[in-house]
């Protein structure tokens, strides 16, 4: 149905900060790996398997209520029916939770200055 938005991705082994030049005191500041940015990435592999063992088990479902020996009566459409829209409606909170994420990491940086200031006076 939907694709999943990209995923934070986690600091690499090797990655090293950006260099810069120095701050707007004209000092250099040491970088670190923000850490709500980090936060992002274990929640997003934290839910995705979760999601995944909905989506696997109403899958399941879904597939053996269509299945002509579980029902015999027309009744069995109903359920069918039913399970149908809880698959739908697990695929759009399944977009929208995997959306934020990836949202909040798309406007966070990655690396941040430290400094022995405050962060409201960066």
């Amino acid at each position: 149905m939907y694709a999943d938005p990209p995923a934070p991705r986690p600091k690499g082994r090797d990655e090293a900060p950006p260099a810069s030049p120095g701050g707007p005191d004209g000092l250099q500041h040491p970088w670190r790996f923000n850490p709500d940015y980090q936060k992002l990435v274990e929640a997003w592999d934290e839910v995705l398997p979760q999601l995944e063992t909905l989506r696997t088990a109403l899958d399941k479902a879904y597939s053996l209520a269509r299945s002509p020996q579980t029902w015999d009566a027309p009744v069995g459409e109903r359920y069918v029916e039913d399970i149908r829209e809880w698959r739908r409606r697990l695929a759009l909170y399944r977009h929208s939770i995997l959306t934020s994420i990836s949202d909040a990491a798309g406007d966070m940086p990655r690396w941040v200055r430290t400094t022995d200031v405050p962060q409201p006076f960066w």
